[in-house]
């Protein structure tokens, strides 16, 4: 909403309605449709009674998929004859039997609907290609922070950084691969920890073994982040399962060297080195990892030298002008606005 509204347009929230079911329960997805259903009304109602130049002219949904399809907006923007389009929007077929099916496809109904569908990644596009809609558009949208400049780069004088959730599943495999992995590196390092979360207690236990090397700062409001991002010296997160992960786009930003494992969705925003060190492959495990690590902590010049590159491409790429540039020259059309 930021992106758009900074750009000059009026954004309203439609609806506070989270339509989310996240263990297939049929009696919850019932309910739901039948509030959504009742939003439907509402949201139409209310329009059609408001004066002309307060009707919207497009209706924009954000991240239907089969756990949170969109129930509510093609239906409301067929009503009204508006554009509808998705951001960040999948496709899961293997979803349309079992506990979710009837949320699948109403997920997959309503990317049908979409005029444009913008991905963020080449894993979305994948599954958004195999399943388009007669001529429906799809635009990649870059990973992108809500910044209009980039910030001060770091010096790397400091230890390395580390910022994630810490919960049970995804998160946690990616601490133990990253705890494995250090304790095989020989050169001196300190690691900063960011974050917080039910399974901070197992975190805390897998990294123990490293006493005060390892610094624990719980979570941290974007101010004290960007403190700690300006004197990384490499930021260190294997980002199993991530999607993109915005922490590494804030730590490029930064000009700080990340260091991740090579996955789908990371490719979209991890620049890559001039050598391999910096994606070692998932089924390398903590050894890979470790063995990347060794080598950037050995190579200061590749690491100077990945500080600016890395700067340059989030300027291009992943600013807030680039992603509403990219936004604007696809909706202006449907709008029937000049670009």
């Amino acid at each position: 909403m930021g992106l758009l509204s900074g750009s000059g347009a009026m954004v309203t929230l439609a609806s506070e309605l989270r339509i989310y079911d996240k263990s297939g329960d049929a009696e919850r997805q019932a309910i739901l449709r039948a509030k959504a259903a009742h939003e439907i009304d509402r949201i139409c109602t209310e329009i059609v009674t408001a004066p002309k130049a307060e009707r919207p002219d497009l209706w924009l949904t954000y991240h239907n998929y089969y756990k949170a399809p969109d129930l509510i907006g093609p239906t409301v923007a067929r009503r009204l004859s508006i554009p509808y389009v998705q951001v960040e929007s999948t496709r899961a077929k293997k979803r349309l039997s079992g506990p979710w099916s009837e949320f699948a496809q109403a997920a997959h109904d309503a990317a049908d609907a979409a005029s444009v569908i913008f991905y963020l990644t080449q894993q979305d596009h994948q599954t958004l290609l195999r399943d388009r809609y007669c001529d429906q558009h799809l635009v990649h949208l870059s990973p992108f922070l809500l910044d209009h400049r980039l910030p001060e780069p770091s010096d790397r004088s400091g230890p390395m950084l580390c910022v994630g959730m810490m919960r049970e599943g995804d998160k946690l495999a990616s601490y133990r691969i990253l705890a494995d992995a250090l304790a095989q590196v020989a050169q001196p390092w300190r690691l900063n920890i960011v974050g917080d979360g039910p399974a901070r207690p197992e975190v805390e236990q897998v990294m123990s073994r490293f006493g005060n090397k390892v610094r624990f700062l719980g979570e941290l409001d974007r101010d004290a982040l960007g403190i700690l991002y300006r004197k990384a010296s490499i930021f260190v997160w294997p980002g199993v399962n991530e999607a993109f992960g915005m922490v590494y786009l804030e730590a490029q930003s930064h000009g700080v060297p990340v260091l991740a494992q090579d996955r789908p969705g990371l490719r979209d925003i991890v620049t890559n080195w001039d050598l391999s060190a910096l994606t070692p492959p998932p089924d390398s495990g903590p050894e890979g990892y470790a063995q990347a690590l060794t080598q950037v902590l050995d190579d200061p010049v590749l690491c100077d030298r990945q500080a600016s590159r890395v700067r340059n491409r989030i300027a291009n790429r992943h600013l807030a002008p680039a992603a509403a540039q990219r936004l604007w020259s696809t909706l202006s059309p449907l709008l029937e606005i000049p670009s």
